[in-house]
């Protein structure tokens, strides 16, 4: 490779990253503004998603949490996309970061889906769920459709609500 085409290609991957840096934040704002009852700019409710897509988002995310509950692994592993699966290679490794990182969608003891949102063209289901240790957080799933029509969890982020919002 040349090492314009390198530095090219080094560039772009820096882009994406950075890219992906902002918006942890940014969806932290979105969250933020969403708890307390706007939406801003960036982040809408997708009209055209028909309510049986938002059904079968739910679903997915449902049965994941409900595979995690009964330590089904190989189960909750399949609700993760490709992208996912590649990153942890084994249902064992990907629940062992759950059980140690996620606990609130690990185990629990409260979940209520909010509005599904459209952010820059990917669609994030937020689910309001108390953790074990009683503590609010909003899940945010972001979602990716799969080829066959199915869809899977790209990916997943927690954020504390603010105090009051419990």
């Amino acid at each position: 490779m040349s090492d314009a085409r390198a530095s090219m290609v080094a560039e772009r991957r820096t882009e994406a990253t950075v890219g992906r840096r902002r918006r942890g934040p940014a969806l932290f704002l979105v969250l933020a503004i969403l708890l307390a009852g706007a939406l801003p700019a960036g982040a809408q409710i997708p009209a055209q998603v028909p309510a049986a897509e938002g059904a079968a988002i739910r679903a997915v995310i449902a049965g994941q949490m409900e595979a995690f509950g009964r330590d089904a692994g190989e189960e909750a592993f399949a609700f993760a996309s490709p992208g996912i699966r590649a990153i942890f290679g084994t249902a064992a490794r990907f629940m062992e970061m759950v059980r140690t990182g996620y606990q609130p969608v690990y185990r629990p003891r409260a979940a209520e889906f909010a509005a599904l949102l459209d952010w820059d063209g990917r669609l994030v289901q937020p689910v309001r769920v108390v953790g074990p240790d009683g503590v609010p957080v909003v899940a945010l799933y972001d979602m990716e459709l799969q080829p066959d029509g199915s869809w899977r969890i790209a990916g997943c982020s927690l954020v504390r609500q603010p105090a009051g919002d419990a």
